[in-house]
């Protein structure tokens, strides 16, 4: 194409590329909510680096990813596509994320500036209030630091309007804040549509015409899938439109193709796509993502790892049991099956020590409880039953009209209990009297309040690309010790949210919160605590962690300083596992109210039974950084506490530090 065109110009061609790209045979790895709960950005720039080798082959250079979205309104459907509820750890992993690609010839596009993950109801889309400094303090900063560590090529704006503002349409947001503040040096390019929603959403232009000059002139140098940029030469014929604002909007696509390489080699590798589109060492990746997302919420009596020689015969029901779930934006061949179901991993992995059967159950929306009965026979008849429950997402896969979708973009929910009749056949399962593991494969958080008190064991599995069902039947056999943490706290009913674990003071604890129940109703809230079911940063292991000591570099910092938090972790227990030390800090006294606590470094690290390790953590006295009441970005002099912990509600060490 490019040998066609009058300056030989060479395409950038994009794909969808949030957990592999979207073309068919590519590489399905886990999704995007799944790679946070790694909390390994590590291993994240390995999976993007497999996936640019992939795209390069196929000519692809550019993908529309990754999602830098908060994750505080689970209702809304696209959850799944974040890295989870906390800004840094969603810019650690999303600096991962683009420097995989990016060292590759393949660009990134961070997307939806800004704020587009907190929609009124959790309807895709919806208006998004706030304020000035909450969205600098919270909605920019995984931006900012992806911007400043990672030097994305191109940012992707989105469909909401923050405070009434549309973003598409706003040289505030487009110039004065993405490039202004954050110093982006790349190109603008709208979410899809998003241009000609200025006129037709929004109602913020009169016409097609209006809505492109409108998204031109505020900073928006590419319009994808509607006609409103095809109005643009006509308006500078007719002296509407400056041409100087399409000249910058060139030069800046220009100038990200030669960062990109493309006028020295545009073309892709045909030849070469058989040996490297989902080879052996992407799939096998694939699944070192799955193993490490993996989050363990319950083991009661240590049923897990399973002890093959208590248990002959297992029933996996359940409406997640034998179906692949690859989560949005990921397109399965039916014909291939690439997705490895649950029933299929345990038949792969347990062989024929075990006798294993499936049945649904139920579906995994739907009122129906008849088939309740059947799966009520089959675990009467096993020794151990395996739930698998969760929800389905389809959206831009294959045959996505032929199927219920309860999770994914434009598939928001208004309640987060199981949808359908899942709970019932849990509770069927359980009044049987056979132990009963439930593995929760989702894309988001859901109520799991009755699981975690009649449950033997529960395992989340956020949509696990196409080695979810090998890697979680080796989790529950004990070939991998699960490593996941949560990146996203589960509420204990849908009114319970948001119940993000980073709040103000006033936002959980008052004088008058008495810890209601259903059985003694009291103040704040009436019938049940205020807060998550399982906290931030929670995960358990088949084997036990030690802290031992925590020292700090020093007590006293200047704001330019940075401090070293050195940890002492030993694992105590008999097998080899991965912990995550994690540090959070609170401002104990600031002139505008600030959360309890904010995550700011964190490590995953890898032991031996027996061994021990020092795990160093740093700390830039800048990042405790805050807009005050005259939005000026300080750093307050005062208190700091530094918490070391291994989730946000399991602090083992706390240390004061002065700022002056």
């Amino acid at each position: 194409m490019a040998n066609e065109t009058r300056l030989g110009i060479p395409i950038l061609t994009s794909a969808e590329g949030i957990h592999g790209i979207l073309q068919n045979g590519c590489t399905i790895f886990p999704q995007a909510i799944a790679q946070g709960s790694t909390w390994n950005p590590d291993l994240i720039c390995q999976m993007t680096e497999a996936e640019a080798a992939e795209a390069r082959v196929m000519g692809i250079r550019q993908v529309l990813s990754p999602v830098l979205d908060i994750a505080r309104e689970l209702r809304w459907g696209r959850v799944e596509e974040t890295f989870g509820e906390d800004p840094y750890l969603i810019s650690e992993m999303g600096i991962g994320y683009v420097r995989g690609f990016q060292k590759n010839g393949v660009g990134c596009m961070p997307k939806h500036f800004v704020a587009h993950g907190t929609p009124t109801g959790g309807l895709n889309c919806a208006f998004v209030a706030g304020g000035e400094r909450e969205l600098r303090n919270l909605y920019m900063y995984p931006f900012a630091r992806v911007i400043e560590k990672a030097d994305p090529i191109a940012v992707m704006s989105c469909y909401s309007a923050y405070d009434g503002i549309p973003v598409t349409g706003s040289s505030y947001f487009m110039t004065d804040i993405l490039r202004g503040e954050l110093g982006f040096k790349g190109f603008a390019y709208s979410d899809w549509g998003s241009v000609d929603r200025l006129k037709t959403f929004h109602m913020a232009a009169p016409s097609t015409e209006a809505a492109a000059k409108m998204a031109l002139m505020a900073g928006i140098d590419v319009d994808v899938w509607d006609p409103a940029y095809e109005t643009l030469q006509g308006q500078v014929e007719k002296g509407q439109l400056d041409v100087m604002y399409i000249d910058r909007a060139v030069r800046r696509v220009l100038t990200a193709k030669f960062k990109l390489g493309l006028f020295d080699d545009p073309y892709g590798d045909p030849k070469s796509v058989s040996k490297v589109v989902r080879n052996k060492q992407h799939v096998e990746l694939a699944k070192k993502v799955a193993d490490e997302s993996a989050v363990l919420l319950e083991n009661k009596n240590n049923i897990l790892p399973l002890d093959l020689s208590k248990y002959k015969s297992i029933a996996v029901v359940g409406p997640n049991g034998d179906h692949g779930v690859a989560g949005d934006y990921a397109w399965v061949n039916p014909e291939d099956r690439e997705c490895v179901s649950l029933y299929e991993g345990i038949k792969n992995v347990f062989g024929k020590k075990v006798t294993v059967n499936h049945v649904d159950g139920c579906d995994w929306w739907s009122q129906n409880e008849e088939g309740i009965a059947d799966a009520v026979k089959m675990v009467e008849k096993s020794d151990l039953a395996i739930v698998a429950v969760g929800t389905r997402s389809y959206w831009l896969g294959r045959n996505a009209k032929d199927h219920k979708v309860t999770s994914g973009e434009g598939f928001d929910l208004s309640s987060l209990e199981l949808p359908g009749k899942q709970l019932e056949l849990m509770k069927a399962v359980k009044a049987t009297g056979k132990p009963m593991i439930v593995v929760l494969i989702t894309g988001k958080p859901l109520v799991l309040s009755w699981a975690k008190e009649n449950a033997d064991a529960i395992l989340v599995q956020f949509y696990a690309g196409e080695q979810q069902g090998n890697s979680m039947a080796e989790i529950l056999l004990g070939k991998v010790n699960p490593s996941g943490r949560l990146n996203v706290s589960f509420p204990r009913s849908t009114g319970n949210t948001p119940c993000y674990y980073n709040y103000y003071p006033t936002d959980r604890e008052q004088w008058f919160d008495q810890g209601g129940s259903p059985e003694e109703p009291k103040g704040h809230y009436i019938f049940e605590k205020p807060y998550a079911l399982y906290n931030f940063g929670h995960g358990l292991s088949y084997t036990d962690f030690k802290y031992n000591s925590c020292t700090l570099s020093d007590s006293i910092f200047s704001d330019k300083g940075k401090l070293i938090v050195n940890v002492e972790v030993e694992n105590t227990g008999k097998r080899e596992g991965k912990e995550v030390v994690q540090l959070y800090v609170r401002d104990m006294i600031s002139s505008i109210s600030t959360p309890i606590q904010q995550l700011k470094a964190f490590k995953k690290v890898n032991l031996k039974p027996g061994e021990k390790t020092m795990v160093s953590l740093e700390l830039p006295i800048s990042e405790m950084a805050f807009y005050n009441a005259y939005m000026k970005k300080v750093v307050e002099p005062g208190e700091f506490e530094i918490q070391v912990g291994s989730s946000s509600d399991k602090i083992h060490f706390k240390n004061m530090i002065v700022v002056k």
